[in-house]
């Protein structure tokens, strides 16, 4: 698949870039991308929820009541679960969610958002660009003469570049990020994958096909 690499005016130019037929003809693995997704929303939770159990409680150095004659179940400590002012049984302590997946179901998971998007044609290349300063009203016309003003963009870069990093993260919906290393909740997210020409290569080197 050639796709037309676009000048930042929206003019179509002279260049195409090239998808290799080889990673298109494969297939999407739903399940490897399900499996993805699900691996970065868990690692994304904070997991420092807490209460206290008993032992975190302060006090509770006495008996609440003498050992023998009341005809109840003998306590040691006022903090006990069972009274008021007590410790918590069994709640949520802080640890993490993560859920890990072997690296090549991460590559595969990546390899068939891309080929998703591809075969939407939910992919624009432009050539590569940069910003004097970070603008957000010019990556938003640069946006709007690629004619994406309402979709939801994920630039792709060769490196990370501060000055486009700030120019996109106040538009609503967008973001961008290095090419290597966009993950497949991002790919997934976006409406369409706006790639830098430069980063092209890259992103095909991480998906394990050559540009």
């Amino acid at each position: 698949m050639n796709l037309p690499v676009y000048k930042k005016d929206g003019s179509k130019s002279a260049e195409t870039v090239e998808l290799p037929d080889s990673l298109l003809a494969l297939e999407p693995n739903q399940h490897a991308i399900w499996l993805a997704v699900r691996s970065e929303e868990a690692a994304s939770r904070q997991g420092t929820h807490k209460t206290k159990s008993r032992s975190f409680v302060r006090g509770g150095g006495r008996k609440p009541f003498k050992q023998k004659g009341r005809g109840v179940a003998r306590q040691g400590s006022t903090r006990s679960p069972l009274n008021p002012g007590g410790g918590t049984i069994f709640g949520p302590m802080p640890h993490t969610y993560e859920v890990k997946i072997p690296q090549k179901v991460k590559t595969l998971a990546r390899r068939s958002a891309v080929i998703l998007k591809a075969r939407d044609n939910r992919i624009c290349v432009v050539e590569d660009f940069n910003f004097d300063a970070p603008k957000t009203r010019d990556m938003a016309a640069l946006i709007e003469k690629l004619a994406l003003p309402d979709q939801k963009v994920l630039l792709l870069m060769p490196e990370y570049n501060d000055t486009l990093l700030k120019s996109v993260r106040n538009l609503p919906g967008a973001c961008a990020t290095k090419a290597q290393a966009a993950s497949t909740r991002d790919l997934m997210k976006c409406t369409t994958i706006l790639i830098q020409k430069s980063a092209v290569k890259p992103l095909l080197g991480g998906l394990g096909h050559a540009a």
